[in-house]
């Protein structure tokens, strides 16, 4: 019988707690962009990219899940 899922469904719970890392290093740079009082062409560049990854990842139902309360309060508060 063929394998039909997803490759997120594969996932362990140590992938995802990986990837939700990833995520809060973009956390972390949009937040040390955020104090600056303001942005050259590039750092705005590197900000929309990791907003945009943001969406990208907090839309994938694996992700969310792996979230806590608290994860998920502060993602979307940047991606606002």
């Amino acid at each position: 019988m063929e394998n039909n899922l997803a490759p997120h469904e594969n996932y362990t719970p140590e992938e995802v707690q990986n990837h939700i890392a990833a995520a809060f290093d973009s956390v972390n740079l949009i937040n040390e962009l955020n104090q600056l009082e303001s942005l050259t062409e590039e750092q705005v560049s590197t900000k929309d990219r990791n907003v945009e990854h943001l969406k990208i990842m907090i839309a994938k139902e694996w992700f969310a899940n792996g979230l806590t309360e608290e994860q998920t309060t502060i993602i979307n508060q940047l991606i606002a």
